[in-house]
């Protein structure tokens, strides 16, 4: 997926360095434009989907703050960067009171420009973000390619794999958080697969294998001589992965001094090999997984908090099996076509499906591939029933619900309150955590939340 860059300037030659430098800085999809009316028509045509605009203030026939209003009232999605010969505060103010995000200064620079814009594009990310939890029903993965290896159907798990597209297109990095098994290593690919770097290498690494004494030699490299054994010049993860993405594994478990030197990393862009005096700039993307409680191990002292704000970027929580047993068919059947010698006899009986369905899975969706493996050597060729499958899961049985089994009719109201808050309480009355365990925009909880205390 490509996010969309145009440059409206009444200067050829500037728009033509602009273009360059947009090209180099990893954005293809760029457009230019030297007539102000003819990118005003463009964007009244709210079909022409654009990520960024940078305007040039000063043009013949139509002014830069003209077109921003042009922009705002029919690309509400596209944010708008205002360029200008003028170091003008006032102007500044002005352009960023009628909706502009950012204001950049002649001559610009590449690092500057690229910067402003990976910026402009993290607010966009953010913003179709939160109109998703807005909206009702289920949102549609455009990256289809990227997404293929994760089978889901829930709508809690659809949009959580839309947030992780969106998210794909920035340069942030991502913390993504849920039980062990749940697939956080599948949709950390897929956000690499969805996103520029996509034609750079993918590099997975576990973190919990890193002792202090082989930190600094694997992820930085070293140089021949740097110490005993290094008889010859060695690229580290971060040297070898280039422009790729770094998945940092069970980041929860690297200890004080390893956060620091990665901290370093994400701050300031650059490295120091072993055996080197001068550092050297990276531009990889990390995105970090973790089954560990990161906010408990910072009151612990364990976690540093500085670090856990630079890994968090953008952050995606993936629900565990139970709470989107929706999928449970839907990844039992795709594992027993992968694994059943002949795929078009491969069956589940509906009891082996009822059994399935009732079991809570701990270990999510490793468990499940694994429970469906064992069936098939039981099954011998058959299809699978539920007397193949653990006899924990077979004790499962979901009896049918009848008005009996209710020692009271309660509104649904007053159910939902009372899970709400319930949820609400075991987060330690952390919003964004319930939210995202509810599967609810945080606005939708802030509001419920008001409503119940006024009903105190």
């Amino acid at each position: 997926m490509h996010y969309t860059v145009i440059a409206i300037d009444d200067e050829k030659p500037f728009l033509d360095s602009i273009r360059r430098g947009l090209i180099h800085a990893g954005f293809p999809d760029c457009r230019i434009e030297n007539d102000p009316r003819r990118a005003a028509e463009f964007f009244l045509d709210t079909a022409n989907q654009v990520d960024v605009a940078l305007i040039d203030v000063a043009m013949p026939y139509m002014d830069g703050l003209e077109l921003l209003k042009v922009i705002r009232d029919n690309c509400p999605y596209t944010e708008c960067i205002m360029v200008t010969a003028l170091n003008d505060a006032q102007l500044a103010v002005e352009c960023l009171k009628r909706g502009a995000y950012d204001y950049l200064v002649k001559p610009i620079t590449p690092d500057d420009l690229a910067l402003a814009v990976k910026r402009a594009l993290e607010r966009v990310n953010f913003a179709k973000i939160l109109d998703m939890e807005r909206r009702v029903g289920v949102p549609k993965i455009d990256n289809q390619a990227a997404f293929s290896h994760i089978l889901a159907k829930s709508p809690r798990m659809l949009r959580v794999l839309k947030e992780a597209e969106l998210h794909a297109r920035s340069c942030v990095p991502v913390l993504i958080t849920g039980e062990s098994g749940t697939g956080k290593e599948l949709v950390a690919r897929a956000i690499h697969l969805a996103s520029p770097r996509s034609k750079y290498p993918f590099l997975p690494i576990n973190m919990a294998s890193l002792t202090d004494s082989i930190f600094d030699a694997e992820f930085f490299g070293h140089a021949k001589g740097a110490f005993t054994g290094a008889q010859t010049d060695r690229k580290g993860f971060i040297e070898s992965v280039g422009r790729g993405t770094l998945f940092l594994d069970e980041i929860g478990s690297i200890p004080l001094s390893q956060q620091a030197k990665l901290l370093r990393v994400l701050q300031e862009k650059e490295f120091i090999k072993l055996g080197v005096n001068r550092p050297k700039k990276t531009d990889c993307r990390f995105v970090a997984a973790t089954n560990a409680d990161l906010e408990a191990l910072m009151q612990q002292g364990a976690f540093r908090k500085d670090f856990y704000y630079r890994l968090n970027g953008a952050w995606i929580h993936l629900p565990p099996l139970r709470e989107r047993r929706d999928d449970i068919p839907l990844l039992a059947k795709a594992f027993l076509r992968g694994v059943s010698r002949d795929a078009n006899l491969a069956e589940l009986g509906e009891d082996a499906i009822d059994a399935l369905m009732g079991y809570d899975f701990p270990g999510n969706v490793r468990e499940l591939k694994a429970m469906i493996e064992s069936a098939v050597n039981l099954a011998q060729g058959g299809p699978i029933r539920a007397c193949h499958l653990p006899r924990n899961v077979r004790r499962v049985v979901k009896a049918p619900v009848t008005k009996g089994d209710f020692t009271e009719i309660r509104p649904l109201a007053d159910i939902e309150r009372e899970y709400i808050l319930k949820v609400y309480s075991m987060t330690g009355k952390n919003k964004a955590k319930t939210a995202r365990q509810l599967g609810i925009g945080l606005n939708t909880l802030r509001r419920k939340l008001r409503s119940y205390e006024g009903a105190k």
